[in-house]
């Protein structure tokens, strides 16, 4: 009892500690639903006839949907809170995603996966900025690098679920299971407040102290009729754009590559996989750790280059006996980019504008992204996917050198109204 009451007093007093434990469940559901697609893509390509084009394009509609999602659920961030807008948009992923495991034709099952992506492109901008604004500073980039480990987890558990469930039940089970994540959304919607600093920005608008836009388009009007907000909402666009088209084209079409080009069978392929999201996640934890010390820019450099330097060393130098190795480096790598990108990107912009700012150059980005995994796709069909992978590792590489040149790290405190 005595314990109980220390964590209930504790996480009244640091109520950001609650927070994360939703955000970070949250996020958990967000990367498994996001990664499901992946481990379903060659059960949906025999059940329905497809090819590999369009087995891609499945991959696109849900990158375009993430980004519409996450466009309009920054600036709702902004207008409306950055709790609520949590809660909407798992309210909505986990509805559209668990009616995907009904569906009886393709073109059904693409406009669910869309819809249920409106949601699951708001929640990364969303869980990151409550968290930004509610977190310590000389802490935040070690809690949010925490929180995106939630998303990697998430990865590891739709790989040891597919492996049991995908052989055995079905590819539509395990989209059934996708209805779960309901409860986490009215859990919070009662328990999780908005952070101060957004309520001060808030009263600040209210009074007319601060421009009070209502409309997504005033949002942007004044990101860019201030001179250094425009200029540092370009370069994260599109560093985020290459970023998103690296991470993505890779998630999709890397689980794929190992099972058809590699010759390994799914069950194996699936440990492997796990064994490069386990990597990932002791990944984000020390990147965090690390930036808090040495700094945003450094850490995220290192990851975004240091991908793109190993992804030829994985299409060109594996053999059956390294393979194992090479993906556990590959995951340590791939890993630290999105452990960083979020505290880099949150403290970029003032309170006032964050969420629009953040949500906007995190998703035009996004919808640059989209063309990724139909790259792949078509490079498979006249070349291979190997062939696709190397593209995203010159993605990986522009990504990581716009930052690095022009970006400055730590310019505004997320704390502050």
């Amino acid at each position: 009892m005595t314990n109980t009451a220390e964590v209930l007093s504790s996480t009244k007093e640091q109520p950001w500690k609650l927070a994360f434990f939703f955000c970070f469940l949250v996020l958990l559901c967000d990367g498994a639903d996001i990664g499901i697609l992946s481990f379903t893509l060659s059960s949906l390509k025999e059940e329905f006839g497809l090819s590999s084009v369009q087995a891609g394009a499945m991959g696109s509609w849900s990158l375009f949907g993430m980004a519409i999602g996450g466009f309009f659920g920054g600036w709702a961030c902004d207008r409306f809170g950055r709790v609520r807008i949590i809660v909407l948009a798992t309210a909505v992923f986990s509805l559209l995603s668990g009616f995907s495991g009904f569906v009886q034709s393709y073109e059904q099952f693409v406009a669910l996966r869309f819809i249920a992506c409106l949601g699951l492109g708001s929640l990364y901008i969303a869980t990151n900025t409550l968290m930004s604004e509610m977190v310590p500073t000389k802490h935040r980039t070690t809690v949010l690098a925490t929180l995106m480990t939630g998303f990697t987890l998430g990865s590891l558990v739709i790989t040891s679920l597919s492996a049991w469930i995908i052989p055995t039940y079905g590819w539509r089970t395990l989209y059934l299971l996708t209805f779960l994540p309901i409860i986490l959304a009215i859990l919070m919607y009662f328990f999780i407040p908005e952070p101060n600093a957004w309520k001060e920005a808030r009263v600040l608008k209210l009074s007319g102290l601060i421009d009070s836009p209502n409309k997504a388009e005033s949002q942007y009007r004044i990101i860019f009729e201030h001179p250094q907000h425009r200029i540092t909402f370009i370069l994260w666009t599109m560093s985020s754009g290459l970023l998103l088209f690296g991470y993505f084209g890779v998630s999709n079409w890397l689980p794929s590559y190992l099972e058809t080009e590699l010759g390994i069978k799914f069950k194996e392929m699936a440990i492997y996989m796990a064994g490069t999201y386990l990597t990932m996640i002791f990944a984000k934890l020390v990147a965090g750790y690390v930036a808090d010390r040495l700094g945003r820019k450094v850490v995220f450099a290192f990851g975004t280059m240091g991908t793109a330097l190993f992804i030829p060393i994985l299409v060109y130098m594996h053999t059956p006996d390294n393979i194992g190795l090479l993906m556990v480096i590959f995951g340590f790598l791939y890993g630290i980019p999105y452990a960083i990108n979020a505290t880099y990107l949150t403290e970029s912009f003032p309170t006032a504008i964050r969420g629009t700012a953040v949500g906007g150059a995190f998703n035009i980005g996004r919808l640059g992204s989209v063309i990724a995994p139909v790259a792949i796709g078509y490079m498979a069909m006249h070349n291979s996917i190997g062939a696709g992978l190397l593209l995203m590792a010159g993605s990986y590489f522009l990504c990581g050198l716009i930052p690095t040149l022009f970006i400055k790290e730590q310019q505004y405190d997320p704390q502050k109204a």
